[in-house]
């Protein structure tokens, strides 16, 4: 069970870091402005729902071997929760009204979220 945790954590440390330091920048620059924020907007609630299912499942095989793991896989998931389901939908809204300076504060909030997630699951994966 241990190498399935690991291999669930590293599937979800290296498919988040590729989805913000690979995926989105490449999109951005490669696509027309309005079709790369539309494309982008339609990919996160796809990425959300890859790290609540990844952290999960990842939670749930970590914990009979390593509890603190889990835990720290779980604070990612319930985090996850609202970030889809809240921010994502705000960032939609202030985007969509034209309000640059809330769209900053949301989407740097959301970045935010998405490093620590990133750096709590790889900081798992040295523990497991």
């Amino acid at each position: 069970m241990e190498q399935i945790s690991l291999l669930l954590t590293a599937f979800l440390f290296g498919g988040m870091l590729l989805f913000s330091v690979g995926f989105g920048p490449l999109v951005l620059k490669n696509l027309e402005g309005s079709a790369a924020r539309l494309f982008i907007r339609n990919t996160f609630p796809h990425f959300y729902l890859f790290v609540l299912a990844s952290s999960f499942l990842a939670a749930a095989t970590v914990f009979t071997t390593t509890p603190a793991a889990s835990v720290a896989l779980l604070v990612i998931f319930f985090t996850t929760l609202p970030a889809r389901q809240i921010l994502m939908p705000a960032i939609n809204v202030a985007s969509d009204d034209g309000d640059r300076k809330k769209f900053k504060i949301l989407h740097a909030l959301s970045v935010a979220i998405t490093l620590a997630h990133i750096f709590i699951s790889g900081a798992v994966l040295c523990f497991i």
